[in-house]
């Protein structure tokens, strides 16, 4: 039993050999098939670059893969160039210039052959990419060209339009300035759409794009100028601004719609014209100044009385509130204000000398002192004396200043009184120690230079009363002449002239403003 069992196992080696020889000699024969193939493959591809250009190859920019030189020469003769266009719309013209139409063609084919010749085409079946220049000039009729080029739609007046700046458009009521944007337009520059199209040519290129080529005329002002937003900017800040002016219970509101009429525009410059802002301040002037004017007044008669001269009032300083009115302007600080003023008044609102004032009837030879609208005061005087020429004027004044133990002078001597205050140049209230007696007729051939002569105690009591603008209103009113006095000799008033104070020029005469003063 124990023979067999071995005999059986020698058997089994035995038929083992051929099945491996058998393997070795299928895959001997699969990569000689293997081999053969390839070599063949290679050998074709060797063959065939022979004549062809190895993939990845470009000549001056052109792609010639896997092409011969007469494939190359007969795809240029085919070659049409796609030129892109930008119309007035923004869409986009697509037109075609056929290289046939221009004779295109090499000049010479012996730098492609050099590129042919020279090329490793036992490596053809490596991925590379090589460039060559050859400077294999292409042949094309440049006159045709130009002549396809001019006939582009681009070109074409009907279609072409011209680039547009962006601007700042009017004003307009209620909205302000507005931003126009720049429109670029369709127009082509002719030289650069030339030298695109001829390089587009040159390098056999399927398209142009001209407007990537940079070949039309751009604006030369867009929205994002800095000058024109800057001018833009100064213009937004002009109109946004609103200025009220208060005279009293008044209101004046200077708005977008009258500032945006003071504009200059140039270019993009913007700036206020000074002259129409001037014009506007003056028009305040006209409507709410008071000086000068011609007032009723009641008296304390209870009879109205015309008063239509004198120097009390507003008074506005155009030239001063102008300057300070663009200032404003230019800041962009909307504000309510009220001018500046050469001369202040007691009110606003009518009457403009308020409720506090010196109430003077030259007929009467009668004064009254209102405060807050009640009279706390009433008193004689002595005015100027018109036989002289020295009749005290009617009119309507502030008090100029007032001064204690001030002196008035005359041609051969001084005079001191204790309260002075002057209101009409050197016109004045004062207290008059070297009289004994006040009102009446007195001042018919008695009277003063000019000033209102007052007794001591009054003039004191006026005195702690008035400051330096306190209304003095001095009027006639026929009717309340007072009863002469009798006949008895008095004491002339000597010959005087006030002394101002240091600064203060009595001999000054305030004249009515002149048109836009």
């Amino acid at each position: 039993m124990g023979r067999k069992r071995r005999q059986r196992k020698k058997t089994k080696q035995k038929n083992n050999i051929p099945d491996k020889k058998r393997i070795w000699m299928i895959l001997s024969a699969v990569a000689t098939g293997v081999f053969l193939v390839l070599l063949l493959v290679y050998m074709a591809g060797l063959n065939r670059y022979q004549t062809c250009f190895l993939n990845g190859t470009l000549i001056d920019e052109v792609d010639v893969s896997g092409m011969t030189i007469p494939e190359l020469e007969e795809r240029i003769g085919q070659y049409s160039l796609r030129v892109i266009e930008r119309q007035a719309d923004g869409t986009v013209l697509e037109e075609e210039i056929p290289g046939s139409e221009i004779g295109i063609a090499y000049i010479s084919t012996e730098p492609l052959e050099a590129v042919l010749q020279g090329q490793n085409r036992f490596l053809w079946f490596l991925k590379h990419e090589t460039v060559y220049e050859t400077g294999a000039e292409l042949y094309y009729e440049e006159t045709v060209l130009e002549e396809k080029i001019d006939a582009l739609r681009g070109f074409q007046k009907e279609f072409v339009k011209e680039p547009e700046d962006a601007y700042i458009g009017d004003y307009v009521p209620g909205k302000g300035f507005e931003l126009v944007a720049e429109n670029r337009g369709s127009q082509l520059n002719r030289e650069k759409t030339m030298e695109a199209v001829r390089e587009a040519v040159q390098g056999l290129q399927e398209q142009v794009d001209l407007e990537a080529a940079g070949c039309y005329e751009e604006p030369k002002v867009t929205l994002e100028d800095a000058g024109l937003q800057e001018t833009y900017a100064k213009l937004q800040n002009y109109v946004n601004t609103v200025v009220t002016y208060t005279f009293g219970s008044e209101r004046e509101v200077l708005d977008a719609d009258t500032i945006a009429g003071w504009i200059i525009r140039e270019k993009n410059r913007a700036e206020l014209d000074p002259e129409l802002v001037k014009e506007y301040v003056n028009s305040l002037r006209k409507k709410h100044d008071t000086i000068f004017h011609r007032r009723t007044f009641l008296t304390s008669y209870g009879e109205e009385v015309t008063i239509d001269q004198g120097d009390y009032g507003w008074w506005m300083d155009v030239g001063q509130e102008t300057e300070e009115l663009m200032g404003i302007l230019e800041r962009g600080e909307s504000t309510e204000r009220t001018p500046v003023y050469r001369q202040t008044a007691a009110s606003y609102d009518a009457p403009d000398y308020g409720d506090s004032y010196v109430e003077i009837n030259l007929t009467a030879q009668h004064l009254f002192l209102y405060q807050d609208g009640e009279c706390v005061l009433e008193s004689d005087f002595v005015s100027g004396n018109p036989s002289r020429g020295n009749e005290t004027p009617a009119g309507i004044y502030g008090i100029t200043y007032k001064e204690r133990d001030s002196t008035l002078t005359g041609e051969t001597y001084r005079t001191p009184v204790s309260f002075w205050m002057p209101f009409n140049n050197n016109v004045g209230m004062h207290d008059a120690s070297w009289r004994s007696e006040f009102g009446s007729n007195i001042y018919m051939t008695n009277g003063s230079h000019g000033c209102i002569n007052l007794p001591y105690s009054v003039a004191e009591e006026i005195y702690g009363y008035v400051e330096k603008g306190t209304p003095v209103i001095c009027y006639h009113l026929p009717g309340t002449e007072p009863e002469p006095l009798p006949e008895i000799p008095q004491e002339l008033e000597p010959e005087i002239e006030p002394v101002s104070e240091p600064g203060i020029n009595p001999e000054a005469v305030v004249e009515p403003p002149a048109e836009g003063e």
